[in-house]
């Protein structure tokens, strides 16, 4: 089955499961959204839903969380993988935002990824969430799900990236980006995995990428015993 047939087969099963996706993280503006996105870095959304609520009442724009010292950044973070980078990182980015765009997050990739702490993928949310412009942000569940499922070859996140937006409905990226990532967190885990018993990978994966991963998993239990 060629790729661009296999995506459109998986796009409607994602529909049926996902007709709704709404946002992981919490956020009412786009300035909240940023930072959010950039402390869920090696933390889960969950726990970044759990702190944001203090570090917001303290600071829910640019011009307020420049004003902020970096240890009651912290303070809020604390409890977030990194958190003592990412706390200097929300200020100098705060402080940033004030400087060069008027205390506002730009709707530009570029200026995005010119902030501290945000990479591609942070900037890929923003303006797909924020701004509505059409992006497809790699996290680990679509990297992963994209190489089983043989939409991309499970090499770089920027193949990979480019890889689905060739495959995918360009209007479709923002919604499928998130409908790929509640059903990797649903139903395809990344190790001891039943490709067989999957939705998706019981017919999208090859059988020689389903054999590679169920000796994969062998190896793994033998080595915890």
């Amino acid at each position: 089955m060629k790729r661009v047939d296999k995506a459109q087969r998986i796009l409607a099963q994602l529909e049926d499961l996902y007709p709704e996706t709404p946002a992981p993280l919490d956020h009412t503006s786009p300035f909240e959204l940023l930072i959010a996105v950039l402390l869920s870095a090696q933390t889960t959304d969950l726990r970044v839903n759990l702190v944001t609520p203090d570090l917001f009442q303290k600071a829910n724009n640019a011009r307020a969380m420049a004003q902020l010292e970096v240890a009651d950044i912290l303070a809020s973070i604390k409890t977030c993988g990194l958190a003592p980078t990412k706390a200097k990182n929300v200020r100098r980015l705060a402080e940033i935002l004030v400087e060069k765009h008027d205390g506002e997050v730009p709707a530009s990739m570029e200026a995005l990824e010119e902030l501290p702490g945000v990479g591609h993928k942070t900037a890929s949310v923003v303006m797909s969430q924020s701004f509505g412009v059409p992006a497809f942000a790699v996290d680990t569940h679509i990297h992963r799900l994209a190489a089983r499922w043989g939409l991309s070859n499970d090499t770089t996140v920027q193949k990979t990236e480019k890889d689905l937006k060739a495959v995918f409905p360009r209007e479709s990226w923002s919604k499928v980006h998130l409908q790929i990532i509640f059903f990797g967190r649903e139903h395809c885990p990344a190790r001891f995995h039943d490709l067989d018993a999957c939705p998706i990978c019981s017919w999208a994966s090859s059988k020689t990428r389903r054999t590679q991963e169920m000796r994969r998993d062998a190896a793994a239990r033998k080595r915890a015993k």
